[in-house]
């Protein structure tokens, strides 16, 4: 018994265990959500807590929860690539912003360029569409009125700016509204897609944003022409935007560009 118990103890019965190879993803994962969880604590730590109400509210609650904080939103980015996308969009289109003279301050200008790319997307239109739109009516210019009387960056006309912001329930103040950039944009686009769903013609409908749907029906009606040059120089504009990636060309005017608003 005790030479057996000596020989097991020498020899003791073991069974071979494969090493593990190729297995270093996880860590990897583990050392970017530690980063991550850092960054988060370094600079949001009084507002940690306000994290785990998100989460109950689905796929919308955890968009809110990395677009507040930034150490999740590092971390999403990595793994989600519509977000990496509507990343490099917002950024194109403040390149474009601040490649123009608009009167607004550089934070003012990176904050708009994320609302002008989400108006456009919750109302299923191109950014750079609404870019386009913009730099014809304003030039960019956020305090630009027109001979007519149309405000703002989308030149809103302030009668049916008013009834735009009782739609969508907008505190209306005038002047005040239709200066405001981001409320310019909500409502700009806004009445834009109520006229291509009437018109059901994107050439018709930005001639309507332009004159009016009242003159344009009118024509209609009459079965007379209507005007394309407004759209060409759209097209044109948006043509650029979408080639340049920072709208540095000018519009080319007299050609002809079929556009889609839609994405």
């Amino acid at each position: 018994m005790e030479s057996e118990f000596l020989m097991l103890k020498e020899h003791p019965p073991h069974a071979v265990i494969p090493k593990r190879r190729g297995r270093h993803f996880p860590w990897i994962l583990l050392f970017v959500i530690s980063l991550a969880l850092t960054f988060t604590l370094r600079f949001r730590l009084p507002h940690l807590q306000l994290v785990t109400p998100y989460f109950p509210a689905g796929y919308q609650g955890i968009q809110q929860a990395i677009e507040k904080f930034p150490g999740f939103k590092l971390l999403y980015l990595l793994f989600n690539p519509q977000l990496q996308k509507k990343q490099a969009t917002i950024e194109e289109i403040l390149a474009i912003l601040e490649k123009h003279q608009t009167g607004l301050a550089k934070v003012t200008k990176e904050e708009l360029a994320e609302v002008i790319y989400e108006e456009a997307t919750r109302n299923n239109q191109d950014p750079k569409f609404i870019l386009a739109l913009i730099a014809i009516e304003s030039s960019f210019r956020n305090w630009s009125v027109s001979e007519r009387g149309a405000k703002g960056l989308m030149q809103i006309m302030p009668y049916v700016a008013e009834s735009i912001a009782q739609e969508l329930g907008i505190e209306w103040s005038g002047d005040r509204t239709l200066f405001n950039p981001f409320l310019n944009i909500k409502m700009g686009v806004h009445y834009l897609s109520r006229l291509l769903l009437d018109f059901k013609d994107p050439e018709i409908a930005l001639t309507a944003y332009n004159y009016g749907p009242t003159y344009v029906k009118g024509l209609i009606e009459k079965k007379q022409k209507v005007p394309q040059h407004f759209y060409e120089k759209i097209a044109a504009t948006y043509h650029n935007f979408v080639l340049s990636k920072g709208g540095e060309n000018p519009p080319l005017a007299g050609d002809e560009y079929p556009i889609d608003l839609t994405i």
